[in-house]
């Protein structure tokens, strides 16, 4: 299938006519980026780039790479675990307050800090 074959095309405003065009020019390896990316989501080129290039300067979309979005997965699922792993040592194990379960409580405080951090970070992106 071509880019533009079965592809979606962006959506029309009828009170407002797009008239201004732009041009953008990209080399091999990005234009394949750009064009597995709007297969990716059913849309023509043309029409994807318009739509995420109005979205990021409005603030909708923030771009966030793909290290970005591993390193906040893995912070979430560790806070998770470290909840998982507190909860079961304080139910089993040693009682509140042992050197054990302040190492938990801790670990569990600084995954906490991190992923607040974070998402904030993110936060004032949108």
């Amino acid at each position: 299938m071509s880019a533009t074959e079965g592809a979606r095309r962006r959506e029309r405003q009828m009170q407002s006519p797009r008239s201004n065009r732009v041009n953008l020019a990209y080399n091999d390896a990005e234009l394949t980026i750009v064009q597995e990316a709007a297969k990716r989501d059913g849309m023509a080129v043309s029409a994807w780039v318009a739509r995420n290039a109005l979205a990021v300067a409005k603030s909708q979309l923030v771009p966030v790479s793909a290290d970005a979005r591993e390193v906040l997965a893995e912070l979430i699922r560790s806070r998770g675990e470290l909840v998982r792993i507190g909860e079961s040592a304080g139910s089993t194990g040693p009682c509140d307050g042992e050197p054990g379960t302040r190492l938990i409580e801790e670990a569990v405080r600084r995954v906490d800090r991190a992923t607040l951090q974070l998402m904030r970070e993110r936060a004032s992106r949108w």
